[in-house]
């Protein structure tokens, strides 16, 4: 009788929260649609999609458009099946068997996952209490355990915290080990690398189209680094690994870059509206929760009580993350009516609590 082997047998598949809720704030999603002038040029697009016909295997196109947007070179650009693919090839590829890889954590879980399935040896480099990183001993550690590979988001999904362009230089230059920076959230800050990815021959950085362009459906993700990194990844990857239908749609959102920023102005209204809401509530119950200053599309929540307001919210058909070992919720910026319910909710749970 076959059996699964050991690496496989017993893991469980990943389960996003299911079912159906009024508001949906644990993804990260953005809570805009397409302005109706973009979906109309991504529809023409599709229009003109050969169904019969395999993807471009290369999306020049939409790599191209990518590069403008971004001022990069296009020969610089790798397109994957969202950044999961990528953080998978990056590992299956640039690792050997049980070669060292390290994390910064609290940090996004895939990382992890993509490591172990790779059969590679994780390390990881916790965060401050407040969730900043020690630079030094970043650098001390990477080198004392021969880390062939460090990745991290920057800003940091699940924390909302994020390092400086100085204290990344610092890193990349401080290790021998390939640096996989994961700015999935830089569109909300301003300290991305992009500008200067060139004058490192050991960094690589992840994009995508799923937070501020709004097209988490289509699955589209970048990897930028010098010719020679990117050229490898093109080796490595699935030879149709990004679907026509989504490099059409997605090319033609790319090209429309005054709308997206456009649309990050307003999900950073929206982050700010958040953040102060509870910022106040911390103020007010300052025993009972802590906030922590966002630089994302999402705030983050401290509290004892995590798991019973997370449950509590579900109840109230209101989903939201909850972090175990963070003690903390993160909640995605949503419309003004979506972060009034939720603001709403979460200051009586503690009303409650007071009173009890």
């Amino acid at each position: 009788m076959y059996t699964l082997n050991e690496k496989i047998r017993d893991l469980e598949p990943y389960k996003p929260i299911a079912g159906e809720y009024k508001i949906r704030l644990d993804a990260n999603e953005s809570f805009l649609c397409l302005p109706e002038s973009v979906m109309a040029s991504a529809l023409h697009a599709m229009m003109r999609v050969e169904l019969n016909r395999y993807p471009d295997p290369t999306a020049k196109d939409l790599c191209a458009a990518f590069a403008k947007s971004y001022k990069v070179k296009p020969a610089c650009v790798a397109a994957g099946n969202g950044s999961d693919e990528l953080i998978n090839v990056i590992f299956q590829s640039f690792l050997m068997k049980g070669e060292t890889y390290a994390t910064l954590t609290p940090d996004f879980s895939m990382y992890d996952f993509y490591g172990y399935v790779s059969e590679c040896r994780g390390i990881e480099i916790k965060k401050d209490e407040n969730f900043t990183i020690d630079i030094d001993k970043v650098i001390e550690t990477c080198n004392n355990e021969n880390v062939k590979l460090l990745i991290f988001s920057n800003p940091c999904n699940p924390t909302s915290v994020g390092l400086t362009r100085e204290a990344v230089r610092k890193i990349i230059r401080g290790v021998s080990a390939l640096v996989v920076l994961d700015e999935a959230y830089m569109d909300f800050w301003n300290e991305s690398m992009l500008g200067e990815f060139e004058n490192y021959d050991n960094l690589l950085i992840l994009k995508t189209c799923s937070k501020a362009f709004g097209l988490a459906a289509l699955r589209v993700g970048f990897a930028v680094g010098n010719e020679k990194l990117v050229r490898a990844i093109k080796a490595v990857k699935s030879p149709y690994n990004v679907n026509t239908c989504s490099q059409k749609m997605a090319e033609a959102v790319l090209k429309n870059r005054a709308e997206a920023d456009a649309a990050i102005r307003r999900l950073l209204l929206s982050r700010d509206e958040l953040q102060q809401k509870f910022d106040r509530m911390a103020q007010r119950f300052p025993e009972k929760l802590q906030t922590v200053k966002s630089v994302t599309n999402f705030v983050v929540l401290r509290t004892p009580y995590a798991k019973e307001l997370y449950e509590r919210l579900l109840a109230e058909s209101i989903a939201v993350r909850y972090f175990k070992n963070m003690s903390a919720l993160r909640i995605t910026a949503g419309s003004t009516g979506e972060n009034a319910v939720v603001t709403e909710h979460i200051q009586r749970f503690f009303e409650e609590k007071e009173q009890a």
